[in-house]
């Protein structure tokens, strides 16, 4: 059995060129030894667990949907929003939710300390993602390439 514990895998920081989007994720099955670019099952694991710490007044991405990937988040701590197809819904810790394929989502911290979600996903190969605001899609097949009418940023159209 490998066995790691949370407190001693370091957070990775991201923030956006403009700073809409930031997040601090600790990678859990990475740090089990998954390996993400991986198309060997044994190697890419069945599903993806991590922990998203998200800083006030930011979403860890833009509002996106899932072509296979399903995501399943448990709220730790802080108080925000989970935007989905039908609007804000207010989330807080003990609250859990799912979002199966084709399903738009997006966290957002709206409150005055750091929100910190549990995330689990399962691991498709071949994922794609919709981004409803910009028009985009993003392929992974296993690297991922972001498309509109041709290949663009990540981050195109959404701050």
């Amino acid at each position: 059995m490998q066995k790691v514990n949370t407190r001693d895998i370091t957070p990775e920081i991201w923030t956006s060129p403009k700073g809409k989007f930031a997040s601090m994720d600790q990678e859990v099955s990475v740090a089990l030894g998954r390996q993400p670019l991986s198309t060997d099952l044994n190697e890419r694991h069945p599903f993806d667990v991590e922990i998203c710490r998200i800083p006030p007044g930011k979403a860890p991405c833009p509002f996106h949907s899932h072509s296979a990937q399903w995501e399943f988040y448990h709220v730790l701590s802080g108080r925000g929003q989970v935007r989905d197809a039908a609007g804000l819904t207010p989330i807080e810790p003990g609250d859990a939710f799912l979002f199966k394929p084709g399903e738009p989502h997006q966290l957002v911290n709206d409150g005055s300390e750091d929100l910190v979600v549990s995330i689990v996903a399962d691991n498709p190969i071949g994922e794609s993602c919709h981004y409803p605001d910009s028009g985009k899609w993003l392929v992974r097949s296993p690297t991922r390439t972001v498309l509109k009418s041709g290949p663009m940023d990540y981050l195109d159209g959404e701050e």
